[in-house]
């Protein structure tokens, strides 16, 4: 069995050779966090490419006091790819969620193959534009919906995600959840309150849609906003930052 037969099939590293691989993960390791355990600062050097392996892992920034989420990150989703592509400084922080186990491969390692393997270099131009085109989603939400209007299609993602069953448990915390969908909390809990008009109910973290039809007409989700690009299994990295 190949080392770390567990991201072999990614499509970030499906269609490199064997030896390639294997001189790309040279080096490489597996580390078992524990929760809110800071991994990487914003300003430091790109030093491994991160593969979230178990867990989840919190994209995060900070400016003049004040700090946003920007991302939430699963298995098998990796970051910090521009960053190592470029030898640039990380322009985002991460910090681990739940205990998680993290793939970390030398950027070095990354960037030499990048140079000598064609298909791994196909792969991570595809990569970064899936990235590129999930920012602009993620502006185009930001701008063009009012609070509850983020909220809601958060709401319908997830309850769709989760098999249309009626309810969900939030994934995150609230305050996290409100800095993600860039509101504070104060306004996250007056969004809820809301969408009750909607036919939605919260208790804590658990969300329940008693009239998906009512919420999905009010949210009116987007496939040009709301559209998450194709993942295979298992799940793709999302190569932020």
């Amino acid at each position: 069995m190949t080392r770390f037969e567990e991201i072999r099939s990614l499509p970030l590293f499906a269609g490199i050779g064997d030896e390639a691989f294997a001189a790309l993960t040279r080096g490489a390791y597996v580390q078992n966090f524990p929760p809110a355990v800071d991994l990487i600062n914003e300003g430091e050097t790109a030093d491994f490419l991160y593969i979230v392996a178990s867990g989840s892992v919190e994209l995060y920034a900070g400016w003049n006091g004040r700090e946003t989420s920007v991302a939430f990150l699963r298995p098998y989703d990796t970051f910090i790819l521009a960053a190592t592509i470029k030898n640039a400084p990380y322009l985002m922080s991460a910090r681990t969620m739940t205990k998680s186990r993290l793939i970390m491969i030398p950027s070095e390692n990354v960037r030499s193959i990048f140079e000598t393997d064609t298909e791994f270099a196909r792969a991570i131009v595809s990569e970064l534009a899936k990235c590129y085109r999930a920012s602009v989603r993620n502006l185009k939400n930001e701008k063009l919906r009012t609070a509850v209007e983020r909220l809601a299609n958060y709401i319908v993602k997830h309850y769709r995600r989760e098999g249309e069953d009626g309810h969900f448990d939030l994934p995150v915390e609230k305050r996290k959840l409100a800095a993600r969908l860039g509101m504070t909390p104060e306004n996250l809990s007056r969004a809820f309150s809301a969408l009750k008009n909607h036919g939605v109910e919260v208790e804590g973290s658990r969300i329940t849609i008693r009239e998906p039809e009512r919420l999905i007409a009010f949210a009116k989700p987007d496939p040009l906003i709301d559209k998450e690009e194709t993942r295979e299994s298992p799940r793709a990295p999302s190569g932020i930052a």
